[in-house]
């Protein structure tokens, strides 16, 4: 009954994390799971069982907020589910542990590349919006990363879709938590056929369903609230934090060299964020001032 109790606080917490910033679910709910006795294959399974619940939450949650970009859903949603079928039938006969580092350094320098376009300030030029020959192969590679990692959809399609800047934060965290209600039942679909129903502790499942739905509506109004500047600087420390351990774990490296890069990539992330607090409030008093010589002038 303990566990199941600690798993419920870990399905509110990951859920609170996903929907604010777009990804940690099934990462966080996956790592909980493998260290509490399941198999990778059957602690991905019993995830995205969960996230049926969670996602349809989050992404109702999301649509009422107006946080979500339906093209973007469209074109992205049905390639994400095919690759989650896909890595799910994989997963369930072999491991893709091999190909992880190097996709947690390609998404760790996306990470820092989001940092650094927000604390610099960097505005897109992009006018036209994702093409689905963007999104397609996007969502493909996404949902077979996050059915057989057990996590990773909104690890490789939210910072994909952040980094060139074409849609705002808030609408991009939206509309991958969305989508990602497909690649959740794609997934669950082929774990089931690969494993079986025996295959999934339920009880796990309904734990952190439980703790998800309670978090979903709370963290798609953080969404709403935190302005852009914000959510680009966090998600950006987020995925930094999250494919450092994944490196550091590929490669064996001891914990007294890992803390260390943690604490770094946490003041960083605290440094960027007080930096474009600060341009966002100087902006807004020299809007102020603009507007208050305007009336004195008329």
């Amino acid at each position: 009954m303990r566990k199941l109790l600690v798993l419920a606080v870990v399905g509110f917490v990951a859920q609170l994390v996903d929907g604010s910033l777009g990804m940690g679910y099934g990462v966080t709910s996956s790592t909980m799971l493998v260290l509490a006795g399941l198999t990778p294959a059957a602690a991905s399974a019993s995830v995205h069982v969960s996230e049926l619940g969670t996602n349809l939450a989050s992404g109702v949650s999301h649509w009422r907020l107006r946080n979500v970009d339906w093209r973007v859903v469209a074109r992205i949603a049905g390639p994400g589910a095919i690759g989650a079928f896909i890595g799910a039938t994989v997963l369930s006969h072999l491991s893709t542990e091999a190909a992880a580092p190097i996709m947690a350094f390609i998404l760790a320098g996306l990470g820092a590349y989001i940092i650094f376009r927000f604390v610099a300030g960097i505005r897109p030029t992009f006018k036209k919006p994702h093409t689905i020959k963007f999104l397609a192969p996007l969502g493909a590679f996404a949902g077979f990363i996050d059915a057989t990692g057990g996590g990773g959809w909104g690890p490789v399609a939210t910072p994909a879709l952040l980094a060139d800047g074409r849609m705002e934060p808030r609408k991009v965290i939206g509309s991958i938590d969305t989508a990602e209600f497909a690649v959740s039942a794609a997934a669950s679909l082929g774990f089931i056929l690969g494993l079986g129903a025996a295959g999934i502790n339920w009880g796990f499942a309904l734990a952190l369903l439980i703790g998800g739905l309670v978090a979903a509506p709370l963290a798609a109004y953080l969404v709403r609230l935190a302005p852009a500047h914000i959510l680009g600087v966090a998600v950006g420390g987020m995925i930094l934090l999250t494919n450092a351990r994944t490196l550091f774990k590929s490669f064996d490296v001891e914990s007294a060299l890992r803390w260390p890069v943690y604490g770094a990539i946490v003041l960083v992330t605290a440094g960027g964020l007080y930096v474009t607090v600060l341009r966002a409030k100087k902006r807004a008093a020299a809007a102020i001032d603009a507007g208050e010589e305007q009336s004195v002038r008329a």
